[in-house]
Order: C-alpha cells, then structure tokens, then sequence
C-alpha cells in the first residue's frame, strides 16, 4: 500500500513501555481518533501508535484533543480492561498543570457536580449532573501587561490539578467555574483573553498538560510514576513568565489527595 504524501508522519514520544502496555506523551491538537466533528484532521493519536508499534493499542483513558501529556495505551486487551477498572476505582493518579487567568491563594478541592458534555453523534446519554472532585494547589503566580474591561493588567497563575473523579472536561468545566478559565480554552474560557494571550506569548494552545501518572501495572503490579515532559509551546510559556522551578515542584511535590481533610473545599 503507497503511503499518502499529505498526511504527515508523527513519531510519539514513548514514555514508558514493555509487552502490555505504554505510556506516550500526547501532543496537543491531536484527536484521539477520527470523528465527525474533525472532518478535515488526518493524524491521530491511536493510528499513529498502531503505526508506530506494528500492533493493535487499546486507550485507557483519553486527552482532550487540545490536552498534552501523559497518556496510556495498552497492546493487550485483557491489560486495557484491567487499568479500565483501576481507572473507574480511583487507582489511577493523574496530575495536570494548567495555566489560569488569575490568583488562587490556596490548595483547594473543588466539588461541585457538573453536566455532562453533550455528544450530539452519542445515543441515550446522561443529563443529570455528576459527582466530580478536582485538587487544586497554586505554584506560581504573574501579572501581564495586557489590558482587559476592569484592569490595565492580567493576572495568571500555574496551578497544579489532580482528578479524584474522571468526567469529560471536568478541570476545564471545574475552572470556568470558579472563574478561573485556563488559557488557550475556546469552549469554557474568553476569547478575547485567549487572542490576546496568543498574541502576547506567540504559543496558540489550550495550556493544560498531563505531568505525571502513577498506577499497578496491570499484569506484574508494579508501582509505575511516569512523567511527561512539557512541549515546546507550552514549556516556551513557562520559560517566558520565568516558572521552570515552579513546573518541576509541580512534577515532584507529593499527591494531594492524602490531605483532603486539610483542604479548603469550594462547592
């Protein structure tokens, strides 16, 4: 079969990997897979890992095509349906840095139940909101010179997120909530604020990225930690508004979710 010059080669960045399973670093802008609602898209996460492996990969969990980051792919079914499980159970940690307008002062966890995101090409969905809890502790805070309706300046901060639920867009959904949006967020943030964002930085991206994972593997149950690297766009952000040290705490520092009972809870 002639390969199709128009469509580009993508080689993923591996991880982590051995006979079961793999750990690729996501870029962003890149779908899943094909859907209806990106006719004109040609790469995709799973037909270039199928590419690229020589075999058949089974997600386990998934990225918003505009998220980067640590993602996890199994060769084998029966490894897919085990981290499934682990990941419905709450056994899989998942660590995000975003970028938000504005300054959080303290670690929170965020409760608040959201609706699920309607999927127009999905029959019988759920309507009724869903339990969804996000850790969010802030690292790093600036201001820039970039005028909006009420100041002559903006503020933005890196914050870093751990999801103790798992619904569709929920640290995006959670930090339009709190009126935080993330930068770079067509659907729940400004646009104006997004525009002048990109103008400012020259990066035009959604600013969440997937750090760092830790989970059993699923077939000799071995703690895994694995860490994801930030791209280009999103790292020249950081190294612009001087947070490098503040990124690595986000990689390093240890998992929220075991002083809950410490955090300030917003509802």
């Amino acid at each position: 079969m002639t390969e199709d010059p128009s469509v580009p080669t993508i080689c993923l960045d591996v991880l982590y990997r051995d006979e079961s399973i793999c750990v690729i670093n996501k870029p962003a802008q890149m779908l899943m897979h094909r859907s209806p609602i990106a006719t004109s898209d040609t790469v995709f996460v799973l037909q270039c890992a199928r590419d690229q492996f020589g075999r058949h990969v089974w997600p386990v969990h998934r990225l918003d095509r505009g998220t980067s980051g640590a993602l996890i792919l199994a060769f084998e079914e029966e490894a897919a349906r085990r981290l499934g499980r682990d990941m419905m159970d709450g056994l899989i940690k998942k660590r995000y840095a975003a970028i938000v307008r504005g300054w959080l002062n303290d670690s929170a966890l965020i409760d608040h139940p959201i609706k699920p995101t309607v999927d127009p090409y999905v029959k019988n969905q759920k309507t009724d909101p869903q339990d969804a809890r996000t850790i969010v502790k802030p690292l790093a805070r600036a201001e820039l010179p970039i005028e909006n309706d009420r100041f002559p300046s903006t503020r933005v901060g890196l914050l870093s997120l751990e999801l103790l639920t798992g619904r569709r867009h929920q640290i995006r959904k959670h930090m339009k909530t709190i009126s935080h949006p993330i930068i770079g967020d067509a659907t729940y943030g400004k646009g104006w604020l997004n525009r002048a964002m990109a103008g400012y930085f020259g990066v035009d991206r959604l600013m969440l990225h997937c750090a760092r994972l830790q989970f059993r593997h699923p077939v000799h149950a071995r703690l895994l930690d694995v860490r994801a690297p930030l791209d280009g766009r999103m790292g020249h952000v950081i190294d612009v508004l001087g947070w490098n040290a503040a990124y690595e705490t986000l990689s390093t520092h240890d998992w929220m979710d075991a002083s809950l009972d410490a955090l300030q809870r917003i509802e």
